[in-house]
């Protein structure tokens, strides 16, 4: 019922500054799969952070770049070359290092949060590569699908967990706490913003690698936050991480356009 209502005020919110976008939605049917694979990403990855180890959970959510690079193969036509596994593999490393616990063992799926991880890195990987398909759509169109898609699924799980008892019915929120609540969703909105922006102009492979960026991201802040201490595998972790796309790129998006 949170994330249906970050995204139901977020999806307002671009409705009302992008509705001129609106007509593409029915020009462009193709979105409703932005929305659906929106929806599963967000309802299958909440399940799996609610109920699983969150570890486990990261590391599985975060083999999103092995479906991208093949399904942008399949989708996009990009083609799979040494130079895009090895970012891949590079990427990959460097969020291990950062995850990895000795109590977790090898991170293969094996209980139902464990496959709704899974599930939400492959929803996400179809997000992107069908958002970077979508290039020529306006990006609010984008955008407005995928928030839509995002509330619209929430509120349905919401109300259907709810009413089968799975869940509580959700508590009236303090009015102290609407401006936080309105800040969440203003930075989720940016955040949305900035992800079908890139998502659209870059290779749908450098694009699951540079995500990954999130996992650092992540370290860094509890690390400001007090709430874990930095160690050297963090770093180490992290500079593979940032470092994959860029150390290994195509020659031909390195060389020198021949203008």
């Amino acid at each position: 019922m949170a994330t249906a209502a970050i995204f139901v005020g977020c999806a307002a919110m671009l409705l009302a500054l992008k509705r001129r976008d609106i007509p593409q939605l029915l020009r462009h049917p193709e979105l409703l799969g932005v929305a659906l694979a929106t929806g599963l990403t967000n309802a299958a990855f909440n399940v799996a952070i609610a109920y699983g180890d969150v570890v486990r959970v990261i590391l599985l959510f975060y083999l999103m770049p092995i479906w991208t690079v093949v399904l942008a193969r399949v989708v996009l036509h990009e083609a799979i070359t040494p130079r895009s596994l090895g970012r891949v593999a590079l990427g990959l490393g460097g969020a291990v290092i950062v995850l990895y616990q000795p109590r977790l063992g090898l991170p293969l799926p094996q209980t139902l949060p464990d496959w709704m991880a899974v599930l939400g890195g492959l929803s996400f990987a179809i997000n992107n590569v069908l958002l970077r398909r979508q290039h020529g759509v306006s990006d609010g169109a984008r955008a407005i699908a995928m928030l839509s898609g995002g509330a619209t699924l929430a509120c349905l799980l919401g109300v259907v967990f709810s009413l089968s008892g799975l869940v509580a019915w959700p508590v009236a929120v303090p009015g102290a706490a609407w401006p936080l609540v309105g800040v969440w969703a203003v930075l989720f909105l940016v955040s949305n913003l900035c992800l079908q922006y890139g998502v659209a102009r870059l290779p749908a492979n450098i694009t699951a690698v540079v995500m990954l960026a999130e996992i650092l991201v992540a370290s860094l802040s509890a690390w400001l936050l007090g709430a874990a201490e930095l160690r050297p595998q963090d770093l180490i972790g992290g500079a593979l991480i940032i470092a994959a796309p860029w150390l290994i790129r195509d020659r031909r998006a390195a060389a020198p356009s021949a203008a």
